[in-house]
C-alpha cells in the first residue's frame, strides 16, 4: 500500500505554482537560449521537504532516485522520466515534463492535462535543481524537492536549500533526506556503461563528507 502512495512523489503530485517569495527566496528560473542544455541528462534526488503530512511519509520510504532529462517536444519541452527505490522496487515515472517559455517562469507539467505541478527556482550553481511547489487541499500546502549533478552537496547548496525551506514555513522536521544506502535504481548512464558524476563516498550517503555541513533528517 505504501508503495503505491509514493506513486504521487514520482508525479510531483498535482499541484500549483507558488504566488509568494518571501525572504529573498530564489526567484523563478527565467529561461535563457542555454537553459535546455543545462537541465539535459541526470540529476540526482538529494533531499525533499514537505508541509503535507502524507507526502512527508512518502519521501521518508525513499532510499534514493534520480530524474533524467531529455528532449521532448522541441527545445520548450523536455521529457523528465523519474525513479525512485522503495523498499525492493525501483519505481519510475515519465508523466512530466519541464516546459521552456522564453520571458517566462521554467515550469515542471503533467505531460496529459498539460496542469502545473511545480516551477524550478534559480539557485547559485548550474549543479543543483530546486523544484518548489504547493499543494492545494483543505489548505495550502508548500514543499521543495532538491537535486544534484553529484551527491557531494557543497556547504552553501545545502544551506540555501534550508533557508528556502525555512522561507515557505517548512521546519527542520519537515526536511528528508535521501540515505542512498542501496544501488537498486540505476542512471541511463549506468545503463549506457558511463558512470554518473558521483564520487564514491556518495554511493552509500546523500549526506556531506566530514568536516562538512551535516544537515538534519527527519528520516534517521
Amino acid at each position: 500500500m505504501a508503495v503505491v502512495r509514493v506513486s504521487a512523489v514520482l508525479s510531483l503530485v498535482v499541484l500549483l505554482p507558488a504566488a509568494a517569495f518571501p525572504c529573498g527566496a530564489p526567484r523563478p528560473q527565467r529561461p535563457d537560449n542555454t537553459t535546455a542544455l543545462k537541465l539535459l541528462g541526470t540529476w540526482l534526488y538529494v533531499a525533499g521537504a514537505a508541509q503535507f503530512p502524507q507526502h512527508l511519509l512518502e519521501m521518508l520510504l525513499i532510499d534514493h532516485g534520480h530524474l533524467h532529462v531529455e528532449p521532448h517536444a522541441g527545445e520548450q519541452e523536455l521529457l523528465i522520466t523519474q525513479r525512485v527505490a522503495v523498499g525492493d522496487q525501483c519505481l519510475a515515472n515519465n508523466s512530466t515534463y519541464f516546459e521552456i517559455a522564453v520571458g517566462n517562469s521554467t515550469l515542471v507539467k503533467h505531460a496529459k492535462t498539460h496542469q502545473t505541478v511545480g516551477m524550478l527556482m534559480n539557485l547559485s550553481s548550474e549543479d543543483v535543481l530546486l523544484i518548489q511547489y504547493q499543494l492545494q487541499r483543505e489548505r495550502t500546502y508548500l514543499g521543495l524537492y532538491l537535486y544534484a549533478r553529484n551527491l557531494s552537496v557543497s556547504t552553501a547548496h545545502w544551506e540555501e536549500f534550508e533557508h528556502h525551506a525555512t522561507c515557505l514555513g517548512l521546519s527542520e522536521e519537515e526536511i528528508v533526506y535521501a540515505p542512498w544506502k542501496t544501488e537498486l535504481c540505476q542512471t541511463k548512464e549506468t545503463e549506457k556503461g558511463n558512470s554518473p558524476r558521483m564520487e564514491p563516498a556518495a554511493a552509500v550517503t546523500a549526506s556531506p563528507p566530514l568536516g562538512t555541513h551535516q544537515p538534519g533528517s527527519a528520516g534517521n
